[in-house]
């Protein structure tokens, strides 16, 4: 098992990203009455999965394991009673983590 952090800041941010030899484009907005929320497109720019809410201890990708992404998303925090990533500490306090098999 191989666990690695995507280095993310507190801004929205869209990039692109190889994971588990597929390029994936990411996107991560701050939204005031939901917090982060998450959308990866294919290379080409075609959603795949939208509207994500980047929460603790949970894979994100989980109700999407039909799709074969090959990896799981976690969120984990550095305060254990933190549920999600505040407007301010994404990349610095909380984390997204890449699990692969």
């Amino acid at each position: 098992m191989s666990i690695s952090e995507i280095p993310l800041s507190p801004d929205n941010q869209q990039f692109n990203i190889s994971l588990a030899d597929t390029t994936y484009k990411m996107r991560l907005l701050w939204r005031d009455a939901a917090g982060w929320i998450m959308d990866m497109q294919d290379s080409g720019g075609n959603p795949m999965v939208s509207g994500i809410p980047l929460v603790t201890g949970v894979d994100l990708l989980a109700q999407y394991s039909f799709m074969g992404f090959g990896f799981s998303l976690y969120v984990g925090c550095d305060d254990s009673t933190q549920e999600y990533p505040t407007k301010i500490d994404l990349g610095n306090g909380s984390h997204l983590y890449i699990v692969q098999s």
